[in-house]
């Protein structure tokens, strides 16, 4: 049982309200995740916010998933796993591409380079030295990239501490969280 509920369309403040039936019109659900970020507005305007923009930036939808779902692997975030296996999914990542993303690693060069900065981002508490650095822009990313992947790390951070704090119910198809 949640540790903090998400809030409905019903129970949010109207601000909240018309941007919880905006996503359920887009998607035909309001996620869990969602509605419990809609107990603060801030939080609810900061995580559409960031995924508007992100969604605009020089990553991909398939890597912005190897991102989630390596993030979400290295945070034991369940319900991220679960959600973003689906939404991998549909952004054409194969199965064991999914599978690698959670280890941490890619098949093609530079998605491989952005899940390794994005797995060393969290193993290293954001502390890159200039060797990974130089490994990273080897593997064909640049200055840009490297920040661009630290707004994703950003982003998907807050579902996953949100998630753990809450313990959000899972309302996406459920993916085993060991590997």
């Amino acid at each position: 049982m949640p540790q903090i509920q998400p809030l409905t369309i019903g129970q949010a403040d109207p601000e909240s309200a018309q941007k919880l039936s905006a996503i359920k019109a887009k998607i035909g659900m309001v996620p869990n995740v969602v509605g419990t970020l809609a107990n603060s507005t801030a939080a609810l305007n900061l995580y559409l916010a960031s995924s508007h923009a992100l969604s605009g930036g020089r990553l991909t939808a398939r890597q912005r998933e190897i991102i989630a779902l390596a993030i979400g692997q290295l945070n034991q975030c369940h319900y991220c796993i679960s959600a973003h296996t689906m939404i991998g999914k549909n952004a054409g990542l194969s199965s064991e591409e999914m599978i690698d993303a959670r280890l941490g690693k890619a098949s093609n060069p530079i998605d491989n380079a952005i899940a390794e900065v994005a797995t060393k981002l969290v193993n290293k508490r954001g502390f890159l030295t200039s060797q990974d650095i130089a490994e990273a822009k080897a593997g064909g990313l640049d200055d840009g990239l490297i920040i661009e992947i630290i707004a994703n790390l950003v982003h998907n951070t807050l579902t996953n501490y949100t998630n753990h704090v809450a313990q959000t119910e899972i309302d996406f198809p459920e993916v085993a969280l060991a590997l």
